[in-house]
C-alpha cells in the first residue's frame, strides 16, 4: 500500500478475475408481494451480473485492463453476456463457452418500499472444472498485476490461485460466507474483502476487531482485511512491520474501534476515512498485531436517489482492485471505493450506474480537474486524522 513510487497508468495494469457470471432479470416493485398475491412490475431490466463479471466491468470502466475467467453456455443468455462484456472492454478470450448446458441466470426483485433486493439464482451447468483452465492457465495469468477470486467454482479457483501464488501475483479474495475450499483460497490470498458476518463466523471471535486480528494472525500472508458494512461503511485492518513503522503504543482493539467511531461527522455526506496511528492492537485470548485500523463511512444517499443495491459490493471490490493497481494509500482507497459503490446504487442493476474514469464524482481521487474537500492526501483541513 505504499505510494513511494509514481503509480502506473490504468492501461498498464491487468487484473485477472475468476468466478461468477450470470444474466440478471431485474424487476422493480412498489412492495414485495405476500404469498399467493399478484403485483405489477414498475420497471424491468435485463443485464449481466455475477460477482467477478461485475467487478471486472467496474475495472474496465475505470481504465484498467480486465480479463475474466468463467464459464457460460452457447445459449441466448451466454451470447448476451458475451456481447455486453465486450462492449465494456472486458477481455473474454479466456471465457469458457460450452456448446451444451445452461448459462447461469437470476431473478432480482427490487423492493422500493424497503430499498432491498431479493435474488433467485438458477445455476448454470456444467460447472467449471480444472480441465477447463489447465491448458491456457499460464497465458491467462501472463502480465497480471492482481488476480481476484469471488470464491465460486472453488476446486478450479484453487488451481488458478496456486499458479498465481507460484508466479508471485498478489491475490484478492471476496469472502462472503463459508464455502468448501474457501480456507485454501484464504491461505493463498494477500488481501481479503469480507461480508459483515464472515470474520466472526469464520474465527468465532467475540467482536469484529478481535475477529480481524484473528484472521491476520491465522493468515500470515494477508496484508489487509476489509469488512463491508453496507450503509454503515467499512472497517479495515492493515498489517504493518514494526521494524519499518514506529509504534505509537498499544491499544485494545475494541476500545480503539470505539474511539475511531466517535470521530465520525454526521454532517459530512461524502465518505470519510478515519485511520488510527500505527499501534500494537491487542485482543484478549487471541493475540496482538502491529498495524492500523480504519473506519470509513458510506456515502449518504438521499432516499430519492437510492434505486438498487444490487452489485454494490462488486463495485466496491472493483474500486479496491483499481486502488491497489494505482498504489493508493488506504486513506484514499476506502473513500474512493465507497464512492464507486454509491454510484452503482443510484441506477437499476449491478452495472448501469458503474462510473467511468471520466466521471466528475471520481475527479478528487483520480487527479482530475474539479472541486473537492480533499487536500494533502484526502484529509479535511483542520482534522488531520479524518480523510474524505
Amino acid at each position: 500500500m505504499s505510494c513511494k513510487s509514481a503509480p502506473p497508468s490504468p492501461a498498464q495494469c491487468l487484473v485477472v478475475g475468476f468466478g461468477g457470471i450470470c444474466l440478471d432479470y431485474l424487476a422493480v416493485l412498489s412492495t414485495f408481494p405476500k404469498p399467493d398475491d399478484k403485483t405489477r412490475c414498475k420497471s424491468m431490466k435485463v443485464q449481466g451480473g455475477g460477482d467477478a463479471a461485475n467487478a471486472l466491468t467496474c475495472l474496465a470502466r475505470l481504465g484498467v485492463r480486465a480479463r475474466l475467467m468463467s464459464k457460460i453456455a452457447n445459449d441466448i443468455h451466454g451470447k448476451s453476456l458475451l456481447e455486453e462484456l465486450t462492449v465494456d472492454g472486458v477481455d473474454t478470450s479466456f471465457l469458457v463457452v460450452t456448446e451444451d448446458g445452461q448459462t447461469p441466470f437470476s431473478y432480482v426483485i427490487v423492493d422500493q418500499s424497503t430499498r432491498t433486493r431479493t435474488c433467485i439464482l438458477t445455476p448454470g451447468f456444467p460447472l467449471m472444472k480444472p480441465a477447463d483452465v489447465s491448458p491456457s492457465l499460464n497465458s491467462a495469468l501472463e502480465g497480471a498485476r492482481l488476480v481476484y477470486f469471488d470464491a465460486r467454482y472453488t476446486d478450479t479457483a484453487i488451481v488458478v490461485a496456486e499458479e498465481a501464488a507460484r508466479q508471485n501475483i498478489p491475490i484478492l479474495l471476496d469472502a462472503e460466507k463459508k464455502r468448501p475450499g474457501l480456507d485454501d483460497l484464504l491461505d493463498l490470498s494477500d488481501y481479503v474483502v469480507c461480508s459483515a458476518k464472515f470474520p466472526q463466523v469464520w474465527t468465532e471471535a467475540p467482536s469484529m476487531p478481535s475477529a480481524l486480528i484473528s484472521m491476520l494472525l491465522r493468515l500470515p500472508k494477508l496484508k489487509f482485511a476489509i469488512v463491508t458494512l453496507g450503509e454503515h461503511g467499512c472497517l479495515m485492518l492493515e498489517r504493518l512491520s514494526e521494524a519499518e513503522n514506529p509504534l505509537m503504543g498499544e491499544e485494545d482493539a475494541d476500545n480503539l474501534l470505539h474511539s475511531l467511531e466517535q470521530e465520525k461527522d454526521d454532517s459530512v455526506d461524502i465518505p470519510m476515512c478515519i485511520p488510527s496511528k500505527v499501534v500494537k492492537l491487542k485482543a484478549n485470548g487471541i493475540g496482538s498485531l502491529t498495524g492500523r485500523l480504519f473506519v470509513c463511512t458510506a456515502e449518504r444517499i438521499p432516499p430519492s436517489e437510492l434505486v438498487d443495491t444490487t452489485g454494490a459490493g462488486d463495485a466496491f471490490i472493483g474500486a479496491i482492485l483499481y486502488a491497489l493497481c494505482m498504489n493508493m494509500p488506504p486513506e484514499k482507497m476506502l473513500p474512493f471505493a465507497a464512492t464507486v459503490a454509491a454510484a452503482g446504487c443510484k441506477e437499476l442493476g449491478a452495472r448501469t450506474g458503474l462510473p467511468y474514469r471520466t466521471d466528475p464524482r471520481l475527479a478528487p481521487f483520480l487527479g482530475q480537474t474539479g472541486n473537492s474537500a480533499k487536500s494533502n492526501g484526502g484529509c479535511l483541513p483542520g482534522r488531520s486524522s479524518v480523510c474524505v
